[in-house]
Order: C-alpha cells, then sequence, then structure tokens
C-alpha cells in the first residue's frame, strides 16, 4: 500500500525535510504546498500581471496556491499540518478544517505551547504530535503495524 501526505503548514523550519527524512523507506509519497515564500507570495502577479494594490497582489497569489492546496489535500490519503511558534499560521488552519470537512485522516503538528490555542483543530485530528518524527512513526505504524524501538 503506497500512502499519499500532504505537508501543510509553516514553511520556516525543515521539518517537511524531518519527516521525508524519518520515513526512509516507507512506501509514501509526499507532497505540499510552494515553500519558497517568494514564490508563493509572487506566484499570482509573476503570471497574471502586477497590482498597484497589495491587497490584490496578495489575492492572486492566495487564490493560486489555493488550487494547488485544495488538489493536494483532496488526493492525500494523510494530511498533516504543522504549526509552528513563530508565526500565526491561519492558513494552516484552514487546511486542517478542510481536510476534517473531506474526511481525511488528519495528523495535526505542534508543541505543547499551543494546545490551547488549536484545541478545536487538535479535536478533529485522528493524531497530534509534538514532533516530526513522531508523524514518520504514525506512517510506519499505519504502513506496517510496527511499532518504534523501546
Amino acid at each position: 500500500m503506497t500512502l499519499s501526505v500532504y505537508l501543510s503548514g509553516e514553511i520556516h523550519t525543515d521539518w517537511r525535510e524531518q519527516i521525508t527524512s524519518a520515513a526512509g523507506d516507507l512506501d509514501v509519497v509526499f507532497s505540499g504546498p510552494v515553500t519558497d515564500h517568494a514564490a508563493s507570495d509572487g506566484c499570482g502577479v509573476a503570471i497574471l500581471g502586477d497590482e498597484p494594490d497589495k491587497i490584490w497582489h496578495d489575492h492572486k497569489g492566495a487564490r493560486l496556491n489555493a488550487i494547488r492546496t485544495r488538489k493536494g489535500i483532496a488526493d492525500a490519503d494523510i494530511v498533516v499540518v504543522r504549526f509552528g511558534e513563530k508565526y500565526k499560521q491561519w492558513n494552516a488552519a484552514f487546511d486542517a478544517g478542510q481536510a476534517a470537512a473531506l474526511g481525511k485522516s488528519l495528523i495535526v503538528l505542534h508543541g505543547p505551547e499551543h494546545a490551547h490555542a488549536l484545541k478545536e483543530v487538535n479535536a478533529a485530528a485522528l493524531a497530534v504530535a509534538e514532533r516530526p518524527e513522531q508523524v514518520a512513526q504514525i506512517l510506519r505504524y499505519v504502513l506496517h503495524g510496527t511499532l518504534p524501538p523501546a
């Protein structure tokens, strides 16, 4: 069985690389948003033309990114949403809600400091992890039914 896993959420740390590295030999296909911040923010005007007003600049980019995100979430078997410490990721909360509404298996990843703020998001998830390696261990368990070494 091959799992399709969409990695959503903050783009300022290497958590995606940590998961993919820890997943190693697992039969998993990972996808996610464009993580180049400048490309993600500027895709709308780069493709559809300049906007003098920043709000419309952002609007164009957000809509193009939404096409990619919707497709990635819809095609995924599992959606992992990471909430980082530095920024409020409203887009990550939106992605978690979209995954939940579609009935996707949802894994939320964040530190204990966000447990209260994300209690509703956590309640929709099938697992709440604090570290990327825990996500890889969940994937290993789902695929092979094996536990990490004690």
